[in-house]
């Protein structure tokens, strides 16, 4: 019994700060609700087009403007008080998602409407996350960093299992306006947590956001070896193993079932992030992060390459139309997505630890905002990699070559690194 014990998640954080369990179970309910909305826009534009290249293309016209928003939301936390800064970005987020959802009750939301505001949200939700990922080290001492990173991951399986599932389902029942709605009540529950942080000042020298403030940042990420290549890392595995471009056409034409398959597949990746993390007690007491990583990521590219496989197995037997599923298909997608969302879950684990341990306070918030343009800004660049070649080849090849290049682009940097594949966590090094 002890040993199984073992195995399960550390819910020390959550214990020893109420701070901590206040902003997890506000950020998990506004994450669900971000996630109904990340996925009904998907299936609202692909209605209004028809075109995989249009769904694509929602992330693609949002990268800029996140990554500018990353980038100088760092620059704010480590110049101002961190609940303000996450306080204001969540106060956007609510806002552009109420008039998603008016516009939609009232008939007049356009293809445009939909790319303007989701990148309004995307660049807002890159301003609050960074904001709330500096702010946890000043709520948990650093060695509950990899245990708090494991509840985070427990909180992300939870919102993209839920948020995903019950959008395919209320979209195929009501519509798209009362999964917008849904996503305005839930955020609610960020502010209440928010408003209950004391206030979080920066420690150490501050600069002021602006070109002096982004040159510091820039010369310790030139220093830090581990956390450049830990973003390397993750922008090759984002670029080419993030099919979920791809799913709302796999639900109408490879694996049927339309949307409700859509929601199916994206909730079947948080599943695996979901399991993962609740049997995390050994993983986050595994002190040599560097060779995690490269080993997890592996791992997903393995997994990703699954997914590709079962895909033109599902194209050459042509079998399955969107009113009628091949649900043999759909089990055999899931337990490989599944597995992608294990694997990137450990990773997630050991890269949030090191960035939150190897980086001191006084860049945290710069560098959390590079590392959250690399984790979001990734799969958007995937998003244009997978739409692009599934239209001028086929749907089952983005996932199936790009399973192959992670595993062996990975396997190369891995080679050619030793100071990262040595990083030891308890004596951490950026």
């Amino acid at each position: 019994m002890s040993a199984a014990r073992g195995h399960l998640i550390d819910l020390t954080p959550l214990k020893s700060s109420p701070a901590f369990a206040r902003m997890w179970i506000g950020s998990t309910l506004a994450g669900i609700g971000g996630q109904l909305t990340i996925v009904t826009v998907m299936l609202h534009v692909f209605a209004l087009t028809q075109s995989t290249f249009a769904v694509s293309m929602i992330a693609v016209a949002g990268l800029l403007p996140m990554i500018f928003a990353g980038l100088y939301g760092g620059m704010l936390a480590d110049a101002f008080d961190r609940r303000r800064v996450a306080l204001i970005a969540a106060t956007v987020t609510f806002a552009a998602t109420g008039l998603l959802a008016t516009l939609t009750w009232t008939g007049n939301e356009t293809i445009w409407w939909l790319y303007v505001l989701s990148i309004v949200i995307s660049a807002a939700n890159s301003v609050g996350m960074a904001t709330r990922t500096a702010i946890v080290p000043r709520l948990i001492p650093r060695n509950m960093l990899a245990a708090a990173s494991a509840l985070n991951g427990v909180a992300f399986g939870v919102t993209v299992m839920a948020g995903p599932a019950v959008a395919g389902v209320l979209v195929a029942l009501t519509g798209y306006g009362w999964t917008y709605t849904i996503d305005v009540i839930l955020m609610l529950s960020m502010f209440l947590d928010l408003w209950t942080l004391p206030a979080l000042r920066p420690e150490g020298d501050i600069v002021r956001p602006g070109l002096t403030s982004l040159v510091d940042g820039w010369r310790f990420l030139r220093s830090a070896s581990n956390i450049r290549m830990q973003y390397v890392i993750d922008i090759i595995a984002m670029t080419f193993g993030q099919p979920l471009v791809l799913f709302p056409a796999l639900g109408t034409v490879i694996l049927g079932g339309g949307a409700v398959t859509t929601g199916i597949l994206t909730a079947a990746v948080a599943v695996g992030t979901f399991a993962s993390s609740l049997l995390s007690g050994r993983v986050v007491h595994y002190r040599w992060h560097g060779r995690g990583i490269e080993r997890a990521v592996e791992a997903y590219g393995a997994s990703i390459l699954l997914f590709g496989v079962v895909l033109l197995v599902g194209a050459l037997s042509g079998s399955a139309t969107e009113h009628s599923p091949d649900v043999a298909l759909i089990v055999a997608a899931c337990v490989a997505l599944a597995l992608s969302g294990a694997s990137d879950n450990v990773s997630s684990i050991y890269r949030n630890t090191m960035m939150q341990a190897a980086v001191p306070d006084t860049m945290r918030g710069r560098l959390q905002g590079v590392f959250i343009v690399v984790v979001t800004g990734g799969p958007r660049v995937g998003a244009l990699y997978a739409g692009t070649l599934a239209t001028v080849t086929a749907l089952w090849f983005p996932p199936l070559l790009g399973g192959v290049l992670v595993i062996a682009l990975v396997a190369l940097l891995a080679r050619r690194s030793r100071r990262f594949h040595d990083y030891d966590a308890e004596n951490p090094e950026p």
